[in-house]
């Protein structure tokens, strides 16, 4: 009886997935028909993939490559009916005939195979595949030419593979064993596998510039004779210094790796003892394991970044901090903030940020709701005042910054930037690189701006109390000012500057808005799933926002919410979600917020007042975003208090 039950049936008689999900994956897998239908369900975690694989075993409902062929219309029966008889005289596999008489395609062998053992199918020049040293290290080349399979994602919990036909099951358990990992598998073709296999393994495939040819190649030699010594010495690593090759090739290929990733930073992290150095990278927000580097190169590693940031390599008890232009170095034009910390044990760690120097991001580009967006233009078309972007290191506050001055910037109108570095770049703005070292700070810039007749001037940061006191002078002497501040929310910012020592009734003149923004991982749109929430979470989101009756003058209908569910897919490496989006909170300085800042109020009752008067806090306006499907609530709850 079982034999004319379809799979969808007896995964729902056996308990494992209710019919309307049933329905929703079939939805789905009519607009990918060479997908199986038990592969979608896995893919929306709606169904386990032990469970699925034991089903289709003990029902016997693995399609036949026969049926597989027809139904997909892949050959004509005549053709299938020659083949299958010459396979039967010659005594050789079916798809291997099919091939030699070209009745169909290497591709197509490849579908009706991951369709058979109910795997997703693979199409590796179509795949972006991220040539970082964690991918390329987590399969020995041995063992993937053996197997005729290629890494072709990873993430924190799992790694996916493409195999020309599945692995046994007690390779796969050695492989999840040793990375301590999940094995996802899909179907490629065997050519496709073997060129991405001759990319990834061979020396300088996989990196650009002869600053990296063999970077990996020599530090796996290397490595595997350090693991053959029966005895290491417990001062070797002292023996490799900054000037060595093979180093010199790791820091090259690691800043060269990590700018192909977009990341933001890069944290070495060297332990005691013969622990591996671990390298992390920042991510889209979050840091990740990249890659470990054998403990006799800790010292070295740290001294040949210090050089290439004309810092002091014998000063080890002491944080330093410089710059290095990648660019005398490497074929990549960029510039990095390098910081380091002693740490227990006599070593250091070192943190290099990434200055992507890049193109403004349109306005209209960046997340802002009507009314949020609606506040801050007309603040920034004002002929004087003070427009503050705030939040915390790497919150987008200068890009914010820069994409209103894009809306304004215009040859009627001179605008000077001060900036620490000056990270975008704009024709018509004149951009000033403020060096503290040599005394020239955000204040002398402002000071030095005043005299060069401008009409809008942008200051990087406030970070004391000069800084703001001029600001706030410039604004009240017909100039519009615009500068950035490290604090947690728009209302906060008011009660700090008035901690600083502002006068409250020059700096309420002055104010016109604060805009207050975070971050948050923005749910991947190729593999995302948009969907009713259930009624706990939607009594959730609506207590999260406010109450009901807040949540009603949002203007949000409870019934037509719908929201983002990340899935996973080798574009965004199985986590679910690329890149990121802004979640905001516009203080307007209206007249009332004018009087009650004389008063130098409290935080609580600035938020109030801006809550009443219409500002949305960062917690409602990111869900807000999740109701457009943008992100999901607990990337909100992340970044949001």
């Amino acid at each position: 009886m079982n034999a004319t039950k379809k799979i969808g049936e007896i995964l729902v008689e056996n308990k494992l997935v209710s019919p309307d999900r049933i329905e929703e994956a079939l939805e789905i897998q009519s607009r990918s028909p060479y997908q199986a239908l038990g592969r979608f369900l896995v893919q929306l975690k709606y169904v386990g993939e032990k469970d699925l694989q034991y089903l289709l075993d003990t029902h016997n409902k693995r399609q036949k490559l026969v049926d597989i062929l027809l139904k997909h219309k892949m050959i004509e029966q005549d053709d299938l009916e020659l083949a299958i008889s010459m396979s039967n005289e010659e005594k050789r596999p079916l798809m291997q005939v099919l091939l030699n008489l070209e009745f169909i395609s290497k591709e197509t062998a490849a579908k009706a195979v991951s369709i058979h053992f109910d795997l997703p199918y693979f199409d590796l020049s179509e795949m972006t595949i991220p040539f970082r040293p964690a991918l390329i290290n987590s399969v020995k080349p041995q063992f993937a030419k053996r197997n005729k399979i290629v890494p072709v994602g990873l993430s924190d919990t799992e790694l996916t593979i493409a195999a020309a036909k599945p692995l046994k099951k007690v390779d796969i358990d050695q492989l999840e064993s040793t990375l301590k990992l999940k094995v996802k598998t899909g179907i490629a073709t065997p050519e496709s596998i073997e060129e991405l296999q001759e990319n990834l393994y061979s020396p300088g495939k996989a990196l650009s510039g002869k600053a990296f040819d063999g970077a990996n190649t020599m530090l796996e030699t290397q490595l595997d004779q350090d693991e053959q010594e029966n005895e290491e010495d417990d001062f070797a690593d002292t023996q490799v210094t900054e000037k060595d090759s093979v180093l010199v090739k790791i820091v090259n290929q690691l800043i060269h790796d990590a700018y192909l990733s977009k990341a933001s930073d890069i944290h070495i992290e060297p332990y005691p003892g013969k622990q591996d150095v671990v390298v992390r990278m920042r991510i889209d927000g979050r840091c990740e394991v990249y890659q470990r580097i054998h403990y006799k190169y800790r010292h070295a590693l740290v001294s040949r970044i210090k050089i290439m940031a004309d810092l002091d390599i014998s000063e080890r008890r002491r944080p330093q901090d410089g710059k290095i232009n990648f660019k005398k170095y490497g074929p990549i034009d960029v510039e990095l903030r390098i910081a380091t910390m002693p740490t227990a044990g006599g070593l250091e760690d070192v943190v290099i940020r990434l200055l992507h120097t890049g193109k403004v991001i349109e306005f209209d580009k960046l997340n802002f709701t009507p009314r949020n967006k609606e506040v801050l233009q007309a603040s920034l078309k004002k002929p004087y005042g003070m427009v503050l972007v705030v939040g915390p290191t790497g919150s987008g506050k200068t890009t914010t910054l820069h994409a209103g001055i894009a809306t304004i910037n215009n040859p009627q109108v001179k605008i000077w930037t001060a900036e620490d570095p000056v990270e975008i770049t704009q024709a018509g703005l004149r951009q000033v690189q403020v060096n503290p070292k040599i005394g020239f700070t955000f204040a002398s810039a402002l000071r030095s701006f005043l005299r060069l007749d401008p009409d809008i001037m942008m200051v990087g940061e406030m970070r004391d109390k000069e800084t703001a006191s001029i600001s706030v002078e410039a604004s009240l002497t017909g100039h519009l000012v615009m500068s950035t501040l490290h604090t947690n929310s728009a209302p906060e910012t008011i009660t700090r500057l008035l901690d600083l020592g502002l006068d409250p009734f020059s700096f309420s003149d002055s104010l016109l808005c604060i805009s207050a923004q975070r971050l948050a991982r923005k749910l991947c749109e190729n593999c995302k799933v948009i969907e009713s929430p259930s009624q706990k979470d939607l009594d959730e989101l609506i207590v999260e926002y406010g109450g009901a009756e807040v949540f009603c003058k949002s203007g949000i209908d409870k019934e037509s919410v719908r929201i983002g569910r990340p899935v996973g897919c080798e574009l965004c490496l199985n986590t679910g979600f690329s890149g990121r989006i802004g979640i905001h909170e516009v203080l307007e300085c209206t007249d009332a917020m004018k009087d009650l800042i004389k008063y130098r109020p409290k935080t609580s009752d600035i938020r109030e007042l801006a809550v009443s008067e219409g500002m949305l806090t960062l917690k409602q306006d990111g869900i807000q975003k999740i109701c457009s499907g943008l992100t999901d609530i607990h990337e909100i709850r992340r970044v949001c208090m």
